[in-house]
């Protein structure tokens, strides 16, 4: 099966760009900095980076003493952005679907996927494949859309008072797992949703032991300053894992 490979799409790839440009967005704010508050030392590591986009992270591993970083990514365009921007000796950028990672035939210290395993169908399959790749003890963290985000299908996402403010989430059919059609920059962008559970005993029974979840929420502080985050009380907006092997 074809997988998806939105981010070559020139109207949803200058879209996406456009945001990522901007720097008060949820990933800087909250997604990034919970990535990273996982991490653990990379001092002479080697890491697998699967969905790696732009390679920002890429260049950042290495910055924080990663001996060697392999970033892979379905989509060109996003590559060709991270070999002019976020090169290095140490950075190896690859143009494959994560889902044919087991090809590389190779050992890492450390697997992280940003924001990427929403779009993939065959979760299990790519997990396995991690688990197979990792050096014994060796460490996975991701971070995907939060279920509560992924089951969404179509209709409004929220109901609101008479000025408009967010009261609650709708949420309908969180237990229905499969393919979702959303539409963000273009029309038909795929993704799958997953319930809690089934990301949990996935990771389990790969035979990862869970270490850490972060679902990331406002502070007090940021809210003063970005109050239009206080929808994330009622919804986070991403799920963060950390396991090891």
């Amino acid at each position: 099966m074809a997988q998806q490979n939105i981010y070559d799409n020139e109207i949803f790839f200058e879209g996406y760009k456009k945001i990522r440009d901007n720097e008060v967005n949820a990933n800087n704010l909250f997604e990034i900095p919970a990535l990273f508050s996982m991490m653990p030392d990379l001092t002479g590591k080697t890491v697998l980076d699967l969905g790696c986009g732009f390679g920002e992270h890429c260049k950042r591993f290495v910055e924080s003493g990663a001996k060697k970083v392999v970033g892979v990514d379905i989509s060109e365009k996003m590559l060709e952005v991270a070999k002019l921007e976020n090169s290095d000796d140490k950075i190896i950028y690859l143009n494959m679907p994560m889902e044919d990672i087991s090809h590389l035939q190779e050992k890492f210290d450390i697997v992280i996927s940003s924001l990427a395993f929403h779009y993939v169908e065959d979760f299990e399959g790519v997990i396995r494949n991690v688990y197979e790749m990792l050096e014994e003890k060796g460490v996975f963290i991701f971070s995907q859309e939060n279920p509560l985000c992924t089951c969404h299908s179509g209709g409004n996402r929220w109901t609101r008072d008479e000025n408009g403010n967010k009261i609650h989430l709708n949420l309908a059919y969180y237990g229905v797992e499969g393919e979702r059609e959303s539409v963000w920059f273009v029309d038909n962008v795929k993704k799958y949703h997953r319930i809690f559970s089934t990301i949990v005993n996935a990771l389990i029974e790969a035979g990862f032991t869970i270490e850490k979840m972060i679902e990331p929420l406002p502070t007090e502080e940021l809210l003063e300053k970005y109050p239009d985050y206080n929808e994330l009380l009622h919804k986070p907006d991403f799920l963060l894992v950390k396991v090891r092997k």
